[in-house]
């Protein structure tokens, strides 16, 4: 299960701790408690495949597939359930199924590549489709395209997509949400494959009611506003079109 960093209890820094996979110098401490970065061993190893320039596109396709089911398992650790009367073949008992009514918003396109792993963990949730890309001069978030049904109607939103690098995407897409209806008591959630500290803060920084959820918090972001170590583009990684870097 993924822990949630506590700042009032002392830890080392993130470069010496197994939970951050790309040197990070900032102190666990400055990290806020909604942040979860994964420790399972499968995450670790898959996600050292993933990083890999080596990786050609189809693999690449399903090592972010195998991730996405690890941490979408993670996301739903406390998601709501309802009991449900099951007959099994030597008696009638009492299971469980799920509450909450769940709605996966994968960002355009690299969020793509995370959606099937989700509907096999929640196949009665529901697809919606943000457009989000962003200006490489402002490095700023451009919204082109919104599938949203009219009225929220779900109970968790978890926005899809693998890199939280500035947080700008991922801070527009929450408050693309919030203004469509999702709002206390509805959840949003984060699920990323690989975020930045700088995006983890812009996150938190306006919307510190959201949880992120990752496989790894990286050192830094380069000026091109990359995450260093990183794995590249995750959209073109997957649909091999441009360069991994």
């Amino acid at each position: 299960m993924p822990r949630c960093y506590d700042p009032a209890v002392p830890e080392p820094s993130v470069s010496a701790s197994p939970r951050a996979s790309g040197g990070a110098s900032t102190a666990v401490a400055d990290l806020p408690p909604t942040l979860h970065v994964s420790t399972h061993p499968a995450v670790l190893h898959k996600l050292a495949v993933l990083r890999d320039q080596a990786t050609e596109p189809k693999k690449f396709r399903e090592v972010v597939r195998e991730l996405s089911w690890l941490l979408g398992y993670e996301a739903l650790a406390d998601a709501r359930i309802r009991p449900l009367e099951v007959r099994t073949p030597l008696e009638t008992m009492t299971g469980a199924e799920l509450g909450d009514r769940i709605g996966l918003v994968p960002i355009l396109r690299a969020g793509l590549g995370m959606v099937d792993a989700m509907l096999e963990l929640m196949p009665t949730a529901e697809v919606w489709h943000l457009g989000l890309f962003r200006d490489e001069r402002t490095l700023r978030p451009v919204e082109y395209y919104n599938k949203l049904p009219d009225s929220a109607s779900v109970d968790l939103c978890l926005i899809l997509d693998p890199m939280l690098a500035t947080g700008g995407s991922a801070t527009a897409a929450i408050e693309v949400l919030k203004r469509w209806g999702a709002v206390q008591p509805v959840r949003i959630k984060l699920v990323n494959l690989i975020a930045a500290p700088e995006g983890v803060r812009a996150v938190t920084d306006a919307h510190p009611d959201v949880e992120i959820y990752c496989a790894a918090l990286d050192r830094q972001l380069n000026e091109k506003g990359y995450i260093l170590p990183g794995l590249g583009d995750a959209g073109d990684r997957q649909f091999g079109t441009g360069k991994a870097g």
